[in-house]
């Protein structure tokens, strides 16, 4: 299997609102970076929509090292929050439904079919992979705004 790293981030401009997606993915002397935008989203169903949209782009089983600065991405691979969901009917502990189900079904589906070490890394700092993945993010929002 190949090995890839991947950054990921997610940009919302206001808490539901407009918002936008970026991710880098590498793998030995290639790079390539994606992004998109939704007209109306949160700031963490971007997040998961950008470590979708990058898993979905790898074209056979890989090797992955996911980055992102989101805790709820990462907490709920590193902590097996997805496996109490499951066990639980997709239920919180609160017993309310898990919001994002459908981004949360999908990162099943394909940590099914990469295997993924999820990386949580410090937002807006001196991270250059992470602050192009947020500026790639907050681009598609201004660019979706303007249209």
């Amino acid at each position: 299997m190949k090995d890839v790293v991947v950054y990921t981030d997610g940009a919302c401009s206001g808490n539901p609102g407009p918002g936008g997606w970026g991710a880098i993915l590498m793998f030995g002397p290639h790079q390539k970076e994606i992004s998109g935008f939704e007209p109306a989203t949160t700031n963490n169903r971007m997040e998961l929509t950008a470590a979708v949209k990058a898993l979905e782009a790898l074209t056979e089983p890989c090797n992955v090292i996911l980055h992102s600065d989101s805790a709820y991405l990462v907490n709920t691979f590193q902590q097996g929050w997805l496996n109490k969901w499951q066990l639980n009917g997709w239920k919180t502990s609160n017993k309310g439904p898990v919001e994002n189900q459908d981004l949360w079904k999908k990162l099943l589906s394909l940590t099914g079919k990469h295997n993924v070490k999820w990386v949580k890394v410090k937002g807006h700092s001196d991270n250059e992979y992470n602050n192009r993945c947020d500026k790639l993010a907050r681009e598609e929002i201004k660019r979706g705004t303007n249209e």
